[in-house]
């Protein structure tokens, strides 16, 4: 597996080695021993599975208490997903990173505890999955306003539509408005 740096600390995209012929593919999406020695988390507690039609975003998210660090992957579809730095003593505190991830790249994205995530479905349909650190706890879930002028996040969108996102999502706080990560 190839891991690639990001210029945010700790966050990488991963290409995993693909086996493929006229039958279809291999490919290891997670090995123990490997992200251990890469410095990567070898535990995770809980693993995710969402679907989402073209256009919706989900994010940013993150935990005050109980942070997740997040290994994300696409197995249908293509999205773009983001990592934001929430750390308020980071020298990168409120940048950002974007990767796009598809069932056609393979590509994983590691996003450490400490950043706020979240994706933009580009393709008809994505199925997005995810292993998380810690279990979710939703007393200690905040998120950061995906288009916060601040950030800055340039999102594919879809012909400049506004993208769809949940009530909650609707009304997040601004950078300078969020809860200290713990």
């Amino acid at each position: 597996m190839k891991i690639l740096d990001t210029r945010l600390s700790g966050v990488k995209i991963l290409e995993p080695r693909v086996f493929g012929d006229s039958r279809g593919f291999f490919l290891e999406s997670w090995n123990k021993k490997q992200f251990q020695q890469a410095g990567l988390p070898g535990e995770f507690v809980q693993d995710n599975h969402s679907r989402s039609a073209q256009g919706v975003l989900r994010g940013l998210h993150y935990q005050v208490k109980q942070p997740q660090g997040k290994l994300v992957r696409v197995t249908h579809g293509e999205v773009f997903d983001v990592a934001v730095d929430i750390k308020k003593s980071s020298p990168t505190y409120g940048q950002w990173v974007g990767v796009h991830l598809s069932a056609d790249n393979h590509r994983l994205f590691w996003v450490p505890p400490g950043y706020a995530h979240g994706f933009y479905v580009i393709s008809d349909l994505a199925d997005f999955q995810y292993k998380c650190t810690d279990y979710y706890a939703p007393e200690y879930e905040r998120s950061l306003r995906w288009d916060d002028p601040d950030v800055g996040i340039e999102w594919p969108l879809i012909n400049g539509i506004p993208p769809q996102l949940s009530a909650k999502d609707a009304e997040c706080p601004l950078l300078t408005e969020l809860d200290a990560v713990t």
